[in-house]
């Protein structure tokens, strides 16, 4: 159990490097590619918070935000690749 605690809580460290690092670079680039980026990871830092803390993994909540972060990441894809296209 100790062991499960130590990886999620260093999942949610690394997720909000990660998260920070794509903001970054969207503060750099003011690229909305970025910033999808960064905002999933954030909230994948949140997920492996409050899934350490309270929340079962069979619970409804961790389904939810893992789905939110991922189709930000779907809409960050599509988004520059349809703004590729246009150019």
């Amino acid at each position: 159990m100790t062991y499960l605690l130590l990886m999620q809580g260093a999942a949610a460290a690394l997720s909000l490097v990660v998260a920070l690092s794509f903001a970054r670079m969207w503060r750099r680039a003011s690229d909305r590619f970025y910033l999808f980026f960064a905002i999933a990871f954030a909230i994948l830092s949140v997920h492996w918070c409050v899934l350490a803390g309270h929340a079962g993994e069979h619970a409804l909540y961790p389904y939810i935000t893992r789905l939110v972060a991922f189709l930000l990441i779907i809409t960050a894809i599509v988004d520059k690749n349809r703004r590729a296209a246009r150019s």
